[in-house]
């Protein structure tokens, strides 16, 4: 399995958490929580790779090479 670092902001808001990634367009979620909103931006992240390999995409670019990032909730 090849393993991607991607950024990941994750911003609280009114109704929850809102998360994005700024290399990969488009790919963003919500949740009610922020364990939640971390679950759901991983499986988008997944679900966005899984679709660009479709599209014979085999990569994807990253500013600091190809790891797949954990986040962790700022204090």
């Amino acid at each position: 399995m090849q393993r991607y670092r991607i950024s990941v902001v994750i911003e609280k808001d009114v109704d929850g958490y809102f998360a994005f990634c700024p290399e990969l367009q488009g790919c963003y979620t919500q949740g009610d929580s922020y364990e939640e909103v971390l679950e759901n931006i991983r499986d988008a992240i997944r679900i966005h790779i899984e679709d660009r390999r479709g599209d014979k995409e085999d990569h994807v670019h990253s500013a600091h090479g190809l790891i797949l990032a954990s986040v962790q909730q700022p204090p």
